[in-house]
């Protein structure tokens, strides 16, 4: 044996025994080193600093570990300093929180994050790269700030996640995992990663194709259809939402016959999106036979006969036999059905008249929910403005379902059809009628900043309510709303509410000075967006001449 060797296990051996040792006690065991007259104990401690530092001197130098390539350069502007400071500032706010559900009178910076980023991508601005490290964390604790973080923070974000595994986010969230994606028109180098390429990069090829060729997407797709599992099948035809077109149909058809129930459920939906498939077609002959006109009475009221079953067409096409919990059986074949049908072949069935004049008409036997809901997701999904209008209905109708809608959820997912300017001024409409209690899903769904009517009405709202004497923090998700959305211009009439009001008889304690309180927020907030705007957008100051 290699002298080398055997020292090498001499001090191994004495080191197991002073191990030994240490966990026994020097009472039970001696240790394996002179004591003279001393404690035992001490010497097993002298003992054990000669071999911790014999063996540390001992240890060979491991070979250095290759250097990370380097990140991939970004070529975008670097930040105007001061909007360079706000960041820094957004990033390491830690608002408190007040006593007694108070929110306080200072603005929480973290709310403003998802806006400064808007407005910093939009202008095209790279991250400071000392901050990235700030901004991946942010990320990480919020997954709705992800998408706007990874396209602020650029290349860099890629290559630190793939070093700290607390970012490994950026690698899922970004397509293809930051991998460099061949060009659309690069066929070769298509058909190689659609063949070759993990998962998440095929996704991503996939969606840059559809972008650039739907067809030649659809034709990729279809290439390799019959060997995909699944799951990602399910995926891949997903995908096909984007730039939807009538050339796909021979390929959606094929899919109603897939293994997966929930590949044919999303082959269903696409087709029944587009007018003139021949699922629509067959959707709407089945419709015809169950939502007729009845001109027996005085006036056409609308006569519903639910189908009787779901047949084997009938799910091939999508229809799905079990209703959830709570549903008759009818029924939810019914609305299937209606949803799946062109609106279009409506005005032909009701004697020409349009949507408006269809969704007035009186339907028998207490069917009117049931077919008005149905028809509300069938607007959704076909993006129909005008069935749209005609189920919302006058904001100042009474109720939150309206003449169509059944809740305000179908009035929001209804008002997304509509242009940003009709829809602020119809919510504006509905909270100068029904106040602000139930708009707060609503506002969410309307453009920032709000338009001027729109921000004069949530205001207005507010004043009235601070006046009824009730507590702010019943309104507190409008305010928040008011804080991120409305224009700064506001502010000079928001100024005059931040005084504290003369309290009403009846009113809740204290009521005044916390509506005091919640408005010197909302002024602040507002002064401090405006703020950043312009540091985001003001032109760069011009180079000192030498």
């Amino acid at each position: 044996m290699p002298m080398t060797s055997v020292m090498t296990a001499a001090a191994s051996a004495a080191w197991e025994d002073l191990v030994t040792a240490a966990l026994l006690g020097t009472d039970r065991r001696r240790p394996p080193v002179p004591t003279g007259h001393g404690d035992p104990a001490a010497a097993l401690l002298d003992a054990a600093a000669v071999q911790t530092l014999r063996r540390r001197a001992g240890l060979r130098p491991a070979p250095a570990a290759p250097l990370p390539d380097r990140a991939a350069p970004d070529p975008r502007p670097a930040l105007p300093p001061a909007a360079a400071r706000r960041l820094a500032v957004l990033l390491t706010d830690r608002p408190g929180t007040g006593s007694g559900g108070r929110r306080g009178s200072a603005p929480d910076l973290m709310e403003l994050l998802p806006q400064w980023l808007q407005t910093a991508n939009a202008r095209g601005y790279a991250a400071p790269p000392h901050l990235l490290p700030a901004l991946l964390d942010a990320a990480r604790a919020r997954t709705d700030l992800r998408p706007q973080v990874l396209a602020f923070a650029g290349p860099r974000a890629l290559w630190l996640a793939r070093l700290n595994p607390d970012w490994k986010f950026a690698l899922r969230a970004t397509p293809g995992g930051g991998a460099l994606l061949p060009a659309p028109e690069d066929a070769e180098g298509v058909r190689r990663l659609w063949e070759e390429g993990l998962f998440a990069e095929r996704v991503a090829l996939l969606a840059a194709v559809r972008a650039h060729d739907p067809v030649a997407a659809r034709e990729l797709l279809a290439s390799t259809w019959s060997t995909e599992r699944a799951e990602d099948r399910l995926m891949f035809l997903d995908s096909l939402h984007m730039g939807l077109r009538a050339d796909d149909e021979p390929f959606l058809e094929q899919a109603l016959t897939d293994r997966s129930r929930n590949v044919r459920a999303i082959a269903a939906e696409l087709l029944s999106a587009l007018p003139s498939s021949a699922l629509a077609t067959r959707m709407a002959a089945r419709s015809a036979l169950c939502v007729t006109l009845d001109r027996s009475q005085q006036a056409p009221a609308i006569a519903v006969a639910p189908p009787p079953a779901c047949d084997a067409d009938m799910e091939r096409d999508g229809v799905m036999p079990k209703p959830p919990a709570g549903r008759g059986e009818r029924s939810w074949w019914l609305g299937q059905l209606v949803e799946a049908t062109p609106l279009g072949a409506w005005s032909a069935r009701f004697g020409g008249r349009g949507p408006e004049e269809i969704v007035a008409l009186p339907v028998a036997d207490e069917w009117h929910g049931e077919l008005h809901a149905a028809w509300c997701r069938a607007a959704v999904r076909q993006r129909d403005i005008a069935w749209s209008r005609a189920l919302l209905g006058a904001p100042s109708a009474p109720g939150a379902g309206g003449p169509g809608a059944v809740s305000l959820a179908e009035r929001a997912k209804l008002l997304a059809a509509l242009p940003a300017a009709e829809r602020a001024g119809w919510v504006a409409g509905f909270i100068a009628a029904h106040g602000l209690s139930e708009a707060f899903q609503l506002l969410g769904g309307c453009a920032a900043p709000w338009e001027e009517q729109l921000g004069r009405a949530v205001v207005d709202a507010l004043n009235i309510a601070r006046d009824a004497g009730s507590y702010p923090w019943s309104f507190s998700g409008v305010m928040g709303l008011a804080e991120r959305c409305l224009d700064p211009a506001e502010v000079t009439r928001l100024e005059a509410l931040t005084a504290i009001p003369d309290e009403p008889e009846n009113s809740s304690p204290g009521a005044g000075g916390y509506w005091s309180e919640a408005f010197q927020r909302l002024v602040g907030t507002l002064h401090l967006r405006a703020t950043m705007h312009t540091e985001l957008t003001a032109p760069a100051a011009p180079e000192p001449l030498p």
